[in-house]
């Protein structure tokens, strides 16, 4: 008989866990960073404690992931992720829309359980 499995490792996000950025995203990234001089930095995705649902979504620009980040591939710049911020964006997908309602990032986590009308917060 062999020892125990694993069924999941939490220090180590499934690869299809992780956060996922459309395509109109990624051209409004590329397109930021090149008018902000940030040709180079990463895009940080993270949750924090507050907002009117209990956490609140932050997008960012890092110059270098910190030691402990995931890093993720997403063309011509890295999404970081914080082991914290991933336990609850695991999954996610961030996606840009441009509508006659306006314009900005969406964050759309299968994670949350409730949001605010806003939509720039959630519970999980």
């Amino acid at each position: 008989m062999s020892g125990p499995i694993t069924l999941f490792d939490a220090t180590k996000p499934k690869k299809a866990e992780g956060v996922t950025i459309t395509p109109a995203a990624q051209e409004k990234v590329n397109e930021i960073l090149k008018a902000e001089g940030k040709v180079g930095h990463g895009l940080r995705v993270a949750v924090t404690a507050g907002g009117c649902s209990g956490h609140s979504y932050g997008l960012y620009f890092d110059e270098a992931p910190d030691p402990q980040d995931i890093v993720i591939p997403a063309g011509e710049f890295n999404i970081f992720v914080d082991p914290q911020s991933m336990q609850l964006l695991g999954g996610s997908r961030v996606d840009y829309v441009d509508s006659i309602q306006g314009a900005g990032f969406k964050i759309e986590n299968p994670n949350a359980t409730d949001s605010c009308g806003c939509g720039k917060s959630f519970h999980a």
